[in-house]
């Protein structure tokens, strides 16, 4: 479960922000994540939970917004939604097509103390 791993880096970004900006408690979480990321949002949910016990974020909520996939057809060079990485072009059919979007997870906003 590598959800783990990123609950652990989101915590690192938060506590790196803390010492930067000297806040006491963190609320809140808004993270951005990719619908092509492979991040399942409510396992990092209950990871974040576990790795922030203790923490100036212990509590804070881990708010989600998802970023719809997109690509570049090699073929047709349109920019077309991307439901999966590897799926054709649902314009021509065609192959390869590049992720432009939806590949990110990003910590947006943090609401402090």
């Amino acid at each position: 479960m590598h959800e783990m791993s990123l609950a652990m880096g989101v915590l690192q970004i938060v506590e790196d922000a803390a010492r930067a900006q000297r806040f006491r408690r963190v609320r809140s979480v808004l993270l951005e994540i990719g619908e092509l990321s492979m991040v399942e949002a409510e396992a990092l949910r209950f990871c974040f939970d576990a790795v922030s016990r203790g923490t100036l974020a212990e509590g804070a909520a881990l708010n989600v917004v998802e970023v719809a996939g997109q690509g570049l057809c090699f073929n047709c060079n349109m920019t077309v939604p991307l439901a999966a990485l590897y799926d054709p072009c649902p314009a021509c059919g065609g192959h390869p097509v590049q992720a432009t979007g939806g590949t990110e997870m990003r910590v947006k906003e943090l609401e402090v103390e």
